[in-house]
């Protein structure tokens, strides 16, 4: 299968249900990715899937349709964009404890999550200059690409470390209403139960996360770029690829004024890991 020209599709998506087969499922879905050429990652945990995928549209709509013969991966909110080559250098498709990482078994989206706020809903509580808190719960390197203005940045280095980070926020935070956000969603799924169990009062999540607010909005409000799992490094309000490359080294996200930094040498060293090398 060839993809070019704007003809690989990218498609993310995750959902919270419990599954008690991870032995039977991860073979299968490997085998279905490898017989289409697709490549990405799929996790598969007793909670539920995550999946960010990459290949021909034919391709990725005959795993859709895979996935549609099994009832508990019906309905699954997805993430779409387009790129000239393909972002993922592998498939691996892998067994996890959680689909995504927090270190918390308290934490059932399933059964406790914060409300939806829809893309249009944010824009407009900006355009109306509505009194809330928009909390980023990514980490220190995404955020440090582009968020949103305004946002509370956790600097976080990794999301295990966001239920410590929320308790150094202002206590009168725990009576605001509060918007916290993420790159597609999942991890707000699990952080604003985190805010509700620790007396947050009124927390809730943007529906769809970032790239579905570029999507559905025309962007504004939104200050840089996007930070995305893949080789595209970062998306623009246009969902196109930036001129955002790893650190060959170190795979921090570099931007341009980085690369033109002394402290840059490609496939050597950058301003983050120079230090450690030269």
């Amino acid at each position: 299968m060839s993809v070019n020209n704007l003809d690989v599709l990218n498609i993310a998506g995750y959902k919270f249900e419990p599954l008690d087969d991870i032995e039977d499922l991860v073979p299968k879905f490997q085998s279905i990715c490898d017989e289409l050429e697709l490549k990405g990652s799929v996790y598969l945990s007793p909670n539920g899937v995550n999946f960010s995928l990459a290949g021909s549209k034919e391709a990725v709509e005959k795993y859709l349709h895979f996935l549609e013969q099994d009832k508990r991966f019906l309905d699954i909110p997805l993430k779409k964009t387009y790129s000239e080559t393909q972002p993922f250098r592998r498939m691996k498709v892998r067994p996890k404890k959680e689909i995504i990482s927090l270190g918390r078994g308290d934490i059932n989206p399933r059964e406790l999550t914060g409300d939806y706020v829809t893309p249009q809903e944010l824009h407009a509580m900006y355009e109306n200059n509505e009194d809330v808190i928009v909390l980023d719960t990514r980490n220190e390197y995404e955020t440090r690409v582009g968020l949103f203005e305004n946002a509370v940045d956790l600097q976080l280095d990794t999301f295990r470390d966001f239920p410590d980070a929320i308790e150094q926020l202002p206590e009168e935070y725990k009576d605001k209403q509060i918007i916290m956000y993420c790159t597609g969603g999942i991890r707000c799924e699990k952080a604003s139960a985190v805010m509700m169990k620790a007396g947050f009062s009124d927390v809730k999540q943007l529906e769809g996360g970032v790239l579905d607010y570029f999507k559905k909005t025309d962007g504004k409000y939104w200050n840089g770029d996007c930070f995305v799992f893949d080789e595209r490094v970062a998306l623009d309000i246009d969902l196109n690829e930036t001129e955002y490359i790893y650190c060959y080294i170190c795979r921090e996200p570099l931007s341009v004024e980085e690369k033109a930094s002394s402290d840059f040498k490609i496939n050597e060293y950058c301003p983050y890991c120079v230090d450690k090398i030269v």
